[in-house]
């Protein structure tokens, strides 16, 4: 299982050090995404962007691994709602077939499910039980 868990990671590493440079080389496009209602779409941009990055390389040093993990676990969350917006106006995007409308929210499960198991639980070592006093 130890293989899984960095084939996860060198996944998520590739998969946010890709979407956090995108924030920023094509800013207009993750512009587009974002939902009407939420505010600072240019600021919300940048920042998601940043924060991508950090828990990309967050994720490689087991120290801060666990923390990074959870902010990008966080971040997966805070991001859905721009999903699902994409979604509900699949019309309003053409150039994203409705395929990828229809992988892109499992895939986010998906993805959470592989920041969880490779870098947020706590592995429990051999022998580490608790032990019962009789």
């Amino acid at each position: 299982m130890a293989i899984l868990k960095y084939v996860f990671l060198a996944i998520i590493f590739l998969f946010f050090l890709l979407g956090g440079y995108g924030h920023f080389a094509d800013t207009e496009r993750f512009v587009s995404i974002m939902p009407p209602y939420m505010p600072f779409h240019y600021e919300a941009v940048y920042i998601s962007g940043v924060f991508e990055l950090l828990g990309a390389f967050g994720i490689l040093w087991p120290k801060t691994r666990r923390l990074a993990g959870i902010g990008l676990f966080t971040l997966i969350v805070l991001v859905t709602p721009a999903n699902i917006h994409m979604w509900w106006n699949a019309d309003q995007f053409p150039e994203f077939s409705m395929m990828y409308h229809y992988i892109r929210l499992p895939g986010q499960l998906v993805l959470l499910f592989m920041v969880w198991w490779a870098a947020i639980r706590v592995e429990k070592k051999p022998g580490s039980e608790p032990q019962s006093v009789a």
